[in-house]
């Protein structure tokens, strides 16, 4: 199995973008008057996801940044699930939307716990300790 060379190969980055960009898509159909509020944030938050991986991904040399960075993602992921609480609340999106969107976010936060829990294999630099393409 090749080695993670790049942070846009791995699959929590790769997940994070895709759920972000359907966020975007789906915030595109909110009211004019959250433009500035509820729309903002809710793209915000989830784009933040994906750019803390990067960030972690170019600090992985020190573990303490690394996982500061993921710790970060970690928490934009569950501010975005709190955005997406208040449009289902405010009916921007339905339930199954809400569900969908909310599980996504459970399982990005869970690849991302794996990770801070695994630092030391994400943050070692020999050829026998270079982690795969999981998570």
């Amino acid at each position: 199995m090749p080695t993670v060379k790049f942070h846009q190969e791995l699959k929590v980055f790769q997940k994070s973008f895709e759920t972000a960009m359907h966020i975007y898509e789906l915030s595109k159909s909110f009211p004019k008057e959250e433009l500035y509020s509820l729309t903002d944030q809710i793209r915000r938050s989830s784009r933040s996801v994906s750019a803390n991986i990067s960030e972690a991904w170019g600090k992985r040399r020190y573990q303490k940044s690394f996982i500061a960075k993921l710790t970060d993602s970690e928490g934009e992921a569950r501010e975005t699930q709190t955005w997406l609480k208040f449009a289902l609340a405010c009916n921007y999106i339905n339930e199954e939307e809400f569900n969908n969107l909310n599980n996504q976010y459970d399982q990005i936060i869970g690849m991302l716990v794996n990770m801070i829990n695994q630092s030391e294999m994400w943050c070692t630099f020999s050829p026998e300790n270079t982690p795969d393409k999981a998570p």
